[in-house]
C-alpha cells in the first residue's frame, strides 16, 4: 500500500489517543486529529477537527480526503445507554457511512477485549472465538466489529478489527499480566495495518508479546506484526502490589475480571 495522504485519527483527546496522536507523521503527509473535547494538538503540523461523532453531516465532512482512519473515539467505560449510543453505535454506523461515501478509506477500528469478557481465562482465543460481552460497552463494540464486517462484505471497505487489550505505559494489576499492550507495540500494530498491501477484514487482539497471554493472532501472521514488549518484566512489582485473587473471584473467573460485576448504568 502506498504511504496516506491523510491520516484520521478520532478520539484524539482521550487517554490512548494522546499517547500516540503524534506518532504517525511517517507513514502519512498529513495527520488529521478529532474529538468531541477540546485539546492541545502539540504538533503545529497537524489539522485539528472538533467532532461530535454522533453528529452525520460533520463525521461525513471529518472523513472527507483522509485514505486511512484509527478510530479510537468514543466511550470507552461501561456508561449510560444513551451516552453508549450516541457515540459508539450512532458514532459507529456514521463513521462507516462516511468511509462509503468518501473513498473508502482503510480503518483501524479500536475494539475491545470487552467483547469477549465472560470467556474464562483458561480459553486459548483466537479469531474465531465466541461473543460474549461483559457490558453494554462490550455489546457496543461488539455492534461495531459487525458493522465493519458488513461494510467490508457488501462495500469493500477494509477494517483491522483490534480487541485491544490494557493500553498503558505499563501493567496495572494481576489482569493486565495478560492483557497488557504497550504504547510502542500499539503504534507498530498501526503501521502494519496500513502497511500491509492487503488487509480484509481480520479480528486482532491488541496485546503485546506477553509470557501470560490469553489471545491468539497466528492466523493474522500475514500483517507481519511482530509485539517487542512482555508484561513479565512487570511481574514482580505487580504481584506484590497487587494480592491473589480468590477462586470465586471475578478477576479470577473471567477474562474480563472486575468488568463482568460491573452495574449497568440507567
Amino acid at each position: 500500500m502506498k504511504p496516506l495522504k491523510r491520516l484520521l485519527i478520532t478520539g484524539a483527546a482521550g487517554q490512548l489517543g494522546a499517547a500516540v496522536r503524534n506518532r504517525f507523521g511517517h507513514i502519512a503527509d498529513k495527520v488529521r486529529l478529532s474529538d468531541v473535547a477540546d485539546f492541545d494538538a502539540e504538533n503545529a503540523e497537524a489539522e485539528t477537527v472538533r467532532c461530535d461523532l454522533a453528529d452525520y453531516d460533520a463525521v461525513q465532512r471529518l472523513v472527507a480526503g483522509c485514505d486511512g482512519v484509527v478510530h479510537l473515539g468514543g466511550v470507552s467505560v461501561e456508561d449510560k445507554f444513551s451516552k453508549i449510543l450516541k457515540a459508539n453505535i450512532e458514532g459507529v454506523y456514521n463513521l462507516y457511512e462516511a468511509a462509503r461515501k468518501n473513498g473508502s478509506p482503510r480503518i483501524l477500528f479500536a475494539s475491545s477485549n470487552h467483547v469477549i469478557g465472560f470467556h474464562s481465562p483458561l480459553d486459548r482465543l483466537d479469531n474465531t472465538a465466541e461473543i460474549k460481552p461483559d457490558g453494554l460497552y462490550g455489546v457496543s463494540k461488539s455492534f461495531g466489529e459487525a458493522t465493519a464486517k458488513l461494510y467490508h462484505a457488501k462495500f469493500g471497505i477494509e477494517t483491522a478489527i483490534v480487541r485491544i487489550g490494557s493500553c498503558f505505559p505499563e501493567p496495572k494489576d494481576r489482569r493486565m499480566l495478560s492483557t497488557w499492550l504497550s504504547h510502542d507495540d500499539f503504534v507498530s500494530l498501526v503501521v502494519s495495518v496500513f502497511r500491509a498491501p492487503l488487509l480484509g477484514c481480520p479480528v486482532i487482539y491488541g496485546v503485546s508479546a506477553n509470557d501470560a497471554a490469553w489471545w491468539d493472532n497466528s492466523k493474522v501472521s500475514y500483517l507481519g506484526w511482530q509485539p517487542q514488549d512482555n508484561a513479565e518484566r512487570f511481574r514482580a512489582i505487580v504481584e506484590d502490589q497487587s494480592p491473589m485473587p480468590g477462586r470465586d473471584d471475578p478477576a479470577a473467573r473471567y477474562q474480563g475480571g472486575k468488568f463482568t460485576t460491573d452495574p449497568i448504568f440507567e
